[in-house]
């Protein structure tokens, strides 16, 4: 009888030096993907801009309305006004280059030309007040109170001859509606321009990258593959 027998500590196992070598093949490199601000943020910030723009038209075209509505008189041949409020009025240059200011000064008086008129006082403009509208173009000069509405007589025999002519303007003041209009219209821009220039810097900066990374893993050295393990014989017995 012939007894064979074997190894019984289990098959043999096979643990190699270093780690299986990976695939060739290349993975592309991802990064949390942040979602960029739409171009219907674009439109917004064009439509504040508009908007501001819009504005300063307005403002500008409402001003140009009141100066046309003022009461004149040329100068130096003078004339009369039918002021119909009490109160402040403003008295305006109107000749080419009176926004410059290159006029030499002269004097101007304005006395009652009806029974119930009365006016308080006659006083130089203290603020730099200009304006001009196509071929119109004035400087306010001076201030004038009047406690009782009426007619009034304008006399300014010093007042020099301008080509074109030149006229005095009776009317109210015009900074509050330049300021009304300036300031918010710059306002709008400027929130429409600082707008799309942060979008414009938002959508460069999430902007995906345009070439597609490749990575691939350093090399491994190749382990050698398992041996078939071996049977002990023992010499049989007869």
């Amino acid at each position: 009888m012939t007894t064979t027998r074997r190894n019984t500590a289990g098959p043999a196992q096979w643990q190699p030096s270093g780690a299986p070598s990976p695939s060739l093949a290349g993975t592309h490199g991802t990064s949390p993907h942040k979602a960029r601000p739409g171009r219907a943020w674009y439109l917004l910030a064009l439509a504040v801009f508009l908007g501001g723009a819009a504005w300063l038209v307005a403002g500008l075209l409402g001003v140009k309305g009141q100066v046309d509505a003022f009461q004149r008189v040329p100068v130096p041949q003078g004339g009369q006004v039918s002021l119909s409020q009490s109160g402040g009025y403003v008295l305006y240059y109107e000749a080419p280059g009176a926004a410059s200011g290159q006029f030499r000064s002269f004097n101007v008086t304005v006395a009652p030309a009806s029974p119930a008129a009365r006016a308080q006082s006659l006083q130089p403009y203290s603020a730099d007040v200009t304006y001009s509208f196509g071929s119109r173009e004035g400087r306010a000069v001076l201030t004038l109170q009047v406690s009782h509405p009426g007619t009034f007589q304008v006399a300014a025999p010093g007042a020099p001859t301008v080509a074109g002519g030149s006229d005095l303007a009776f009317g109210s003041g015009i900074t509050g509606g330049i300021a009304s209009t300036a300031v918010p219209a710059a306002l709008l821009m400027g929130l429409g321009v600082a707008g799309g220039i942060a979008l414009v810097i938002t959508r460069a900066r999430l902007a995906p990258g345009r070439r597609a990374h490749l990575t691939v893993p350093p090399t491994q050295p190749q382990a050698e593959p398992p041996t078939a393990p071996r049977r002990s014989r023992r010499p049989s017995c007869r």
